[in-house]
Formats: C-alpha cells, structure tokens, sequence
C-alpha cells in the first residue's frame, strides 16, 4: 500500500482540496457575488467585541487537520471541550446563584431569603469596600463606604446575624472577597460550628483570588508572595478539614470587566490557576489533593459565539494542563468547573430596560458554553444596586432560559458548529501565546510586577473605546438609538443609617468581648505569619474571640506591610 504522503495519495489529497476550493469558489462567483452587487454588506468591520475579524463563511476548511477524540469528544470524556458531565443539563441544571448584599446583615439576609424561596438555589455574598480592603467602619478609609456597594460584615456577630435562619448545612454558599478571605472564611466556619454542622460536609466556594486583584480590581493589602501563601494556607486547610469547600475561584470576571479581550480573560485567569497550582505544589501539597476544589469565574459579555468558544476552550486548555504540566492523575483534577456572570461593564445608565435583553443573550451564551452555575445583573446595577423586584426579573430570566427555551435538553447543542469549533481554537492557540510569554518572564507574579497583564489589558480597553467613539460598534442607546426623553426608574438607595449601626455595634463589640483572648489570638497570628504554619487556625482563633476584619487584617499588616503598585509608564 502507498502512503498518502508518496505517489496517488499526493494526487488524491490535491484533488480533494482543488474540488473543495472549486466549491467556495463557484459559490461566491454564482450566488453571493450577483447577491452583493444588489445588497452589499455592511461597511463597517466585522469582528467580534474584542475585535477579532469574522469571516464571512465557514466550512470544514477551516478546520484543517481536526481530530474529534483529540479536539472535541463526547460529554464528560477527556479534554471535556463538550462539557464535563455527560448529561449535561438533562440531569441537572446549573445553579442559580444570585449575587447579593447591601446595608446591615439583617438587610442582606432579608434578600438572601427572598430569593432563596423565589426559586434560587444557593447564595453569593457581595461584600462592601471596607470589609474587601480589611478595614473597620471606624476606619477613616471607610467613611461614606460602609454597607454601600456590598453587606458590612465587622466580626463574627455579623456573619451570625448575616446567615441567620438560614441553615449553612443545607446550601451552597459563594462569597465574593480575596484579601480578607481567609479572615472571612472563618467565620463562615465558625457559624456552621455554632449551628452543628459538620465541616467536612460544608459546600461552596471563596474566591480568594488574589492575582486578580493585582491585575485588574486592586483591592489587595499585602504584597504577591504574602498573599499567595494565605492561599495555598487555605488550600492546605480545606484539603484536611473542610474538603467539600472550593478554596478558590479563579476569576476572569474582573480582568474583563477593566477592559480585557476575551482571548486575554481566558489566558490571563487560567494562567493565574496554573500560578495558584505551582505555588501549590511548591509549598508540598499533592496536585490531586487540592487541585479538584479549584473553580473558575468567568465573565458572560455581549459577543454571543465568542463567549461560548472562550468557555470550551477554557475546559479544553485547563485538562490539558493539569494532565500534562503537573502530571494530575484524577480524573477531577482536570475538569474545569466554573460560575459565570453576566456583564456588568455592558450595562447601560441609558435606557436601561435594554439591560434585560443583554443580560438575557449573555446568560444564553454561558449556558450553552456549559457553565456550572450562573448570576444574572439586574437591569438597574449601571445605576445603583438592584433593587429586590430587578433582582427577582434577573432569577426569572434564568428560570426562562432553563425550562422554556429547550436548550437544556441536549448536551453542547452548538458542538460541530464550523464557526464555533473554529473560534474554539483561535482562542485555544491565542491563550497558549500568552502562557509562553507569561512562562517567559517567570510566572504570573513576575509578570504583575512587570506589568504586563495590566498593560494588555489597558491597551485592549482603550482600543474597544476608540470603536465605540468611531462608532464601529454600536451600544444601543448610548452612541445610537438614543432616546432623550427618559423617564427615571426606581432604584435602591442606601443611606448613612447602616454606618451608624455598624459603628455603633462596634464600640459595644469591644466593650463586651474579652478583649485579653482578642490581643492574644492577634498575637498568635502574627507569630505563625513570621513563621511557616498555617495561618487558617490563629485566625479561626481569633474569630472565635470576635476579633474584628479589621484588627485581623492589621495585624498581618504589622508583619507583611502594604503593597503599592508600581505605575504604568
């Protein structure tokens, strides 16, 4: 037999590609050059919203040398392109998890409860600036902050009175927070303590991710080598007392909402996991026994087909290095899960019932690219926090999109696409680009402290910008379609009331508690971050005694400093 590389086979193949060019060709000489020359296209450029040029036509040409086992697979079957369950949605759906948090914890809690019985099926805990950057609504930092973006939550009492009546055992909870993670995820355990539940049985998730924060969001404390070792502190924990909890959500939500690419979420957060994994694995724990409680979040924008290749391609790339860069031998270690939002940097202050059907098509978009759980924005977050009927009308959309369009019903339905196949891995082959570089300079923490990633990112923001501005793409409603005569909607209005509780909660705080436990338990803690134990168990410690975020946060910073950022030149 000839090969096919050696005498007919040559002829053979040549024939095969002369006739599959014959056919594009004779098709746009006989049907779309006379279709053009009545109705031309449009003279804009045709890219997608991270302005990636779209051809007009796909077909199997553009996927040349494709390998289904190797590329794409079925449901559940290694690299998990299609999805990491087999079944997909039809055994069941992804969790319905609205983002929420304002005011007092009674407040919250109010909500929390709300949309537990409107059909939601676990909680996401949204966190004000004072408590994110571990400070004390006495702080000076914190004036005019304090229960404004997010719930107050100053020490233990708070979070009891944050979960109170609701059954920590029973649910899933997803909480928002990086730097003071660890000092809140304490407490969260130290509620589930007080109510009887096992730890070992707890589920949900903290992001604590802090790479992120350096990149995009800036709500860090400590310098990048102190913060990683709180997280791989974190991993080392759950991985003996809390094995169920995932110790870290990896987020491409934030990077995209500064401004990034799609390509450049999808590179930048999964370069951060491999970050978290070989810090990980360099501080002597087993790949296997913490890399299956890793999670991702990503971000759900407008470009519909863009968004659903970056989620397959993030499964794809993510099992491929775990099975091949870390030698991970579970078959869990390797499945990328994952929570998606919608965009909250496409919502628009003008006219802003527009942002039900955006946020409807992104929600399309994550799940069909397979997302494990989802929040949808409300229509009024461009104006204030939602109020309780705009979040209610985002759970519905979900609950639409589950049992009334039919997408559910079979597994990865946009799987074969040409387009969305071809997408996949331009953005496959453009994130391994980055993790060169990336690997080049070091690792992720090198390239912050060079920063690159900041730079891409505010590049790629500013490009996106100048479109806008040429109108090359159009924001309906704000540079077309304008409207003039708006009548205003009702928002949520947050006013000085709850930093006047807080504060006062806090000076009975400290006259009530032992304050002897508090200085020693601030004490231990400050003593295990000058040395090399796990800083998780002062810190529960100290929880226990109900020391604050703030006196916790401190006293880390009296051992590890601030950082401050470098500027961009």
């Amino acid at each position: 037999m000839r090969s096919p590389r050696n005498g007919t086979g040559v002829d053979i193949i040549s024939h095969m590609k002369t006739a599959a060019e014959t056919a594009r060709q004779r098709w746009e000489r006989e049907v779309l050059e006379p279709a053009l020359k009545k109705a031309p296209e449009r003279s804009i450029p045709l890219t997608t919203i991270s302005g990636r040029p779209i051809d007009r036509l796909y077909t199997k040409e553009d996927l040349p040398g494709f390998d289904y086992t190797r590329d794409l697979n079925d449901p559940g079957q290694f690299p998990y392109t299609r999805g990491i369950h087999p079944a997909g949605y039809r055994g069941r759906l992804w969790t319905m998890r609205q983002f929420a948090g304002f005011g007092t914890p009674e407040e919250t809690n109010g909500r929390f409860k709300a949309l537990l019985n409107a059909g939601g099926g676990g909680l996401s805990v949204a966190f004000d600036l004072p408590t994110l950057m571990g400070r004390d609504p006495d702080h000076e930092l914190s004036l005019g902050e304090v229960g404004k973006c997010g719930v107050s939550i100053v020490s233990l009492a708070d979070m009891e009175r944050l979960f109170d009546g609701i059954a920590l055992g029973d649910i899933t909870t997803s909480m928002t927070i990086n730097s003071p993670a660890p000092m809140i995820f304490a407490m969260y355990l130290a509620v589930a303590e007080k109510q009887g539940a096992d730890w070992k049985q707890l589920s949900g998730t903290i992001q604590n991710d802090i790479l992120k924060e350096f990149i995009a969001q800036k709500e860090y404390i400590y310098p990048p080598r102190q913060s990683m070792r709180l997280i791989t502190d974190v991993f080392a924990f759950c991985s003996k007392e809390v094995p169920r909890w995932n110790t870290v959500s990896v987020s491409g939500y934030h990077i995209r909402e500064a401004g990034s690419t799609s390509l450049q979420e999808l590179a930048f957060t999964l370069r951060d996991g491999i970050e978290y994994v070989q810090y990980a694995i360099d501080a002597g724990l087993d790949v296997d026994d913490f890399a299956p409680r890793i999670s991702f979040f990503f971000n759900s924008h407008s470009d519909f087909f863009e968004e659903i290749a970056k989620f397959r391609a993030a499964r794809k790339l993510w099992a491929e290095i775990m099975r091949d860069r870390f030698g991970a031998k579970h078959e869990r270690s390797c499945k990328l899960r994952f929570h998606t939002q919608t965009a909250g940097v496409s919502l628009t202050a003008q006219q802003p019932y527009n942002n039900v059907v955006r946020t409807a098509l992104q929600a399309l978009a994550a799940v069909l690219g397979g997302t494990q759980s989802l929040h949808t924005n409300s229509l009024d977050e461009a104006l204030a926090l939602p109020t309780a009927e705009a979040a209610t009308l985002a759970l519905r959309t979900q609950q639409i999109i589950a049992h009334e369009s039919g997408v559910t019903n079979t597994v990865d339905p946009l799987g074969g696409s040409y387009f969305v196949e071809r997408l996949t891995l331009d953005m496959e082959r453009g994130a391994r680009e980055y993790f060169d570089i990336i690997d080049r300079m070091g690792g992720m923490v090198e390239a912050i402290e060079q920063g690159f990633p900041q730079r891409e990112i505010a590049e790629a923001s500013y490009r996106f910008q100048q479109s806008v501005e040429a109108r090359d793409k159009i924001i309906v409603g704000v540079n077309d379609f304008v409207q003039e005569d708006e009548k205003p909607i009702p928002i949520l209005y947050i006013d000085d009331s709850t930093a006047n509780r807080q504060l006062a909660r806090l000076e009975a705080l400290r006259t009530t508690r032992d304050n002897d436990k508090v200085r020693f338990a601030l004490d231990a803690l400050r003593e295990t971050a000058r040395g090399k134990g796990n800083t998780m168990y002062p810190l529960l410690d100290a929880v226990r005694a109900y020391a604050t975020v703030g006196e916790m946060c401190d006293a880390l910073r009296d051992v590890w400093g601030e950082y401050e950022e470098t500027p961009l030149i």
